[in-house]
């Protein structure tokens, strides 16, 4: 049978279900796959399935549990590691144990750590490496609750996961189907504690059912692209709920799940395993794009000037509307010349990518999609299981600018303020511990998503803004800064950006310029590089920039266009504190650090 036409029958109802359902329609061979002493390590999906139910009762037996059934009830057990299999493996083996998965980032500060462990009474610690172990380590006198702490990677002194397996014979599964079964589709399955750009971090709680319900909508958009018995590679963090909700998404569609070796790897990797798919975030996309931009801008003579006449090309392109003979003629032979290199780095075999957790560039959409590589931005949130909205790989369902269609089973309306609310089965059980925040952003079965938005011929999802990043200038005028940021990073001079203004007689703006391009520019002008701070005081730099915030300043309002800027020296990062884990800018934190710079400009 096609491995798209899904079967009806014994359709999953718990997360773990998907492992059952891949192993009864379409077996693979590399369900999941990781390097090894630098060689692909392949897991079938029965010897997944047979690790899976080993260390489920390898947890029962040290005593984890649902208890009294209850949400406090239920045993929690935190992941902290990098992807791999066995984060996978122990995330399967915790749910049919009965318990819940409290997965972290990997780059999580201590502090942060100790109150999430400690919010959620933690027993079991799994982490990836030494230097997560050491990590966990250095608070894990201040966790009453936590009895052991377990690593993926051999540590020197640490308790091994695979310490955990425990032989299978027929009374021993017999344990585990008890276990598995008691487990229903409204019970618990994971708190995802979210960073947010702002406060202390909630636990947001998803059910089995919550996820599956997504996990069944979006399986409808990947199997569309006819990825089937074909390979993904996954990069972004496991504990994030886009790549968690993907990940069972892929298992339910029969696509091998290959992980990433590391963030510089990526390109790498992408050559090695060949995949028809992958999922990211805007960012890592425009880090793809600026790779590619860098190696035009390298080009001499002939060569230059028809990579940056294809790409030039690939910036008009539309779908859903008629576009000339003479174009798609010149499409075709930029396909021919430039763009089937740029499919060559990326593997050769890729079709689409699935992008969400923040606006991508228009520019973005239409380049790689032009060079026949469909990009599919979606919009979610974690409260939402992520997925609210996608875009489709066959282009009705698919528009530049928006997040797509609905979600199947998935109901959006738009408040009298422009707030997007959302229904459905994907919608949590509330913040954990928290029924005050949850009331906070509840409305009867309605979630508050704090994003603005409106449907583009009743269809088409578009978010225009963040609810609370919206601020009001001194002239009583409301300015939505995301829609001037997201326009003005299409420029090859400016890498970050945040507007400013809140109170103030005009917008401005924080502006991290991209030096890679100003490194080139001072190298074309027969100059050596300055530095990165000598660069942004030099007034050629600065007219540089300027130029591009003018010409981009175009396609705003008066009131909201950026009449002042202030260049920085250094980019803003996660381990900075100025980034969140997937990449949005922490607006209270980046105001507070140059409090006086802003000041200064106003003055």
């Amino acid at each position: 049978m096609e491995r798209e036409n899904t079967a009806q029958a014994n359709q999953p109802k718990r997360l773990f279900d998907c492992l059952a359902y891949q192993l009864e329609h379409f077996p693979l061979e590399d369900m999941l796959a990781a390097k090894e002493d630098d060689e692909w390590r392949t897991y079938s999906t029965r010897e997944v399935g047979e690790l899976v139910n080993q260390l489920t009762l390898g947890l029962l037996e040290q005593g984890i549990s649902r208890e009294d059934g209850t949400t406090q009830g239920r045993d929690k057990i935190c992941i902290i590691s990098h992807n791999c299999p066995e984060w996978m493996l122990l995330d399967m083996a915790i749910q049919q144990a009965g318990a819940v998965s409290v997965p972290v980032y990997p780059n999580i500060n201590d502090n942060e750590l100790k109150f999430i462990l400690a919010d959620a009474d933690v027993k079991l610690v799994f982490a990836g490496d030494a230097a997560l172990y050491q990590k966990i380590q250095r608070i894990v006198q201040e966790l009453p609750a936590l009895q052991a702490v377990y690593t993926f990677a051999p540590v020197p002194g640490a308790r091994a996961w695979r310490e955990l397996l425990r032989p299978l014979n027929p009374e021993t599964l017999a344990l585990v189907n008890q276990s598995s079964a008691a487990v229903q589709p409204e019970d618990l399955a994971t708190i995802l504690y979210t960073s947010g750009t702002t406060g202390t971090p909630k636990g947001v709680m998803l059910s089995h059912r919550n996820i599956v319900s997504n996990v069944f909508g979006s399986a409808k958009i990947i199997q569309e692209i006819g990825v089937g018995g074909k390979r993904a590679l996954s990069f972004l963090p496991l504990n994030h709920a886009f790549e968690r909700m993907a990940t069972y998404c892929l298992i339910y569609s029969g696509v091998s799940i290959y992980y990433a070796e590391r963030m510089e790897r990526i390109g790498d990797n992408l050559k090695e395993v060949k995949p028809a798919l992958f999922t990211t975030v805007p960012r890592l996309l425009e880090k793809v794009y600026e790779g590619i931009l860098n190696k035009g801008n390298q080009l001499t003579g002939l060569k230059r000037k028809l990579f940056f006449w294809a790409l030039d090309l690939a910036e008009q392109f539309e779908i859903n509307q008629p576009q000339s003979i003479n174009y798609r003629m010149q499409l075709a032979l930029a396909d021919k010349l430039i763009f089937s290199k740029w499919r060559e780095a990326l593997g050769g075999e890729l079709k689409a990518v699935i992008t969400g957790a923040a606006a991508c560039q228009v520019r973005l959409l239409k380049v790689f999609t032009a060079a026949g590589i469909v990009i599919q931005e979606g919009y979610g949130l974690t409260e939402a299981s992520p997925i609210i909205s996608g875009n489709r790989y066959s282009e009705p369902n698919r528009m530049f600018g928006t997040v797509g269609p609905l979600l199947e089973g998935v109901e959006v309306k738009i408040a009298d303020d422009g707030e997007i609310l959302a229904k459905g089965p994907n919608i949590m059980m509330g913040y954990y511990k928290r029924p005050d925040l949850t009331h906070e952003v509840m409305e009867g079965k309605w979630l508050h998503t704090g994003d603005i938005g409106t449907l583009i011929d009743g269809k088409f999802l578009k978010i225009t803004d963040r609810k609370k990043e919206l601020f009001k200038t001194s002239g009583g005028k409301y300015v939505a800064p995301q829609p001037i940021e997201n326009k003005m990073v299409e420029s090859s001079w400016i890498e970050q950006i945040m507007v400013v203004g809140e109170t103030q007689k005009y917008v401005g703006a924080l502006i991290v310029p991209a030096f890679h391009t100003i490194k080139d520019w001072f190298t074309r002008q027969g100059a050596s590089y300055p530095g990165d701070v000598a660069a942004i005081a030099d007034k050629r730099v600065q007219a540089l920039v300027k130029e591009a915030v003018d010409f981009y300043n175009q396609f705003f309002n008066p009131v909201e266009q950026v009449k002042n800027f202030v260049l920085l020296p250094q980019p803003w990062t996660i381990a900075g504190g100025e980034l969140t884990p997937t990449l949005k800018l922490k607006r209270k934190v980046i105001s507070d650090k140059y409090k006086s710079l802003i000041a200064g400009m106003y003055s």
